[in-house]
């Protein structure tokens, strides 16, 4: 009787199992360098301009008894420490290659998630600060500046403090390539699947559903308060401006946070190989940078709530505008008069 060999099949080096495992893999996401660097092009300029001068009104010009002004002044700067660390971002992506250190590296890495999760709170403490101040208009006279400087440092020191793992989990590796930087750098590998869930799930409730939820109910509170009777109706404009307010907070977070905070749940999940399922981890990879770059919008966005919801800052920009075209139409004229 004649024995067959017993020969096995090692389905790891099958054609169609490579081909599954590349296709799932973010190193086939080629886009992701044009995206970034084109997006951080288009929001540098303007994020610049707008976050300086939003900082220069608001410092020098407009009243420190305005509601919400120490809190706008403190996003201001956010926004303006993550503009400022665009410039080496974009020069990564067009060169592919990070000879800055890795120090700087990692700095302007925690600058993006500093600024993105100062911006969640602060939007957060002015949603909160108008729709106190509107259902307690008594409070809000003897309300103190100090206070809202105090609530401010605690905030810088939470989130700086909360911030420092993702600098951390990214760092993994980077001494034995230095040249790599931003969305290239590996994720340190956490060996339990109950500590990723439970880690991700908690920046997840504290950083994105926590805020969200009070953001959505100060707008719903305050929207319902113009159809309210406990309110004096002289203070009807207050309660206007201060819907628009929190309505525009509530407007920032969900276009910019709330998309990366969804995919960020699953991409940390795909990078830990807890979802290990091809067609979601595509789905989530390829999603994951569009979600990023949304998230830097809200440099450009932010300065819309000074703008749009402070009356003293229309009045000062537009009387610097004035200002400046009288000057220079001034000088046109000297000039012209003097060809003359």
């Amino acid at each position: 009787m004649t024995h067959l060999p017993h020969t096995t099949t090692d389905t790891s080096s099958s054609p169609v199992m490579i081909q599954s495992n590349q296709s799932c893999s973010s190193d086939n996401i080629t886009f992701k360098s044009t995206l970034y660097a084109t997006t951080y092009t288009l929001i540098f300029i303007p994020g610049l301009l707008a976050n300086s001068a939003a900082l220069w009104v608001l410092c020098r010009f407009i009243s420190r008894k305005s509601k919400a002004i120490i809190f706008m002044i403190n996003l201001a700067v956010a926004d303006l420490a993550h503009v400022l660390s665009l410039p080496l971002r974009i020069y990564y992506y067009i060169n592919h290659t990070w000879p800055f250190g890795s120090f700087l590296c990692l700095l302007c890495f925690y600058l993006k998630y500093l600024n993105m999760y100062a911006s969640i709170c602060f939007l957060t403490c002015i949603s909160i600060q108008r729709y106190f101040f509107l259902y307690q208009p008594f409070k809000a006279k003897d309300w103190k500046r100090r206070y809202d400087v105090a609530t401010s440092a605690v905030v810088w020191l939470f989130v700086g403090v909360a911030c420092l793992p993702f600098p951390i989990m990214r760092g993994y590796g980077l001494a034995n390539n230095s040249h790599t930087c931003f969305a290239d750098l590996q994720v340190r590998p956490i060996r339990s699947s109950v500590a990723t869930v439970l880690m991700t799930g908690m920046a997840e409730l504290f950083g994105f559903v926590g805020p969200l939820v009070i953001i959505l109910f100060c707008t719903w509170k305050t929207k319902n308060s113009l159809r309210g009777f406990h309110i004096p109706q002289e203070n009807s404009g207050e309660r206007r401006k201060a819907q628009r307010m929190v309505s525009m907070c509530a407007v920032v977070f969900c276009v910019c946070f709330a998309p990366y905070h969804i995919n960020f749940f699953f991409y940390m999940l795909v990078k830990e190989n807890v979802i290990t399922d091809c067609f979601l981890s595509t789905i989530t990879l390829y999603t994951q940078p569009f979600c990023l770059s949304l998230a830097s919008l809200d440099c450009c966005l932010d300065p819309i709530i000074y703008f749009f919801m402070t009356s003293e800052f229309q009045d000062q920009i537009s009387r610097h505008s004035s200002m400046a075209i009288r000057s220079r139409l001034m000088s046109k004229e000297s000039g012209s008069s003097v060809k003359e």
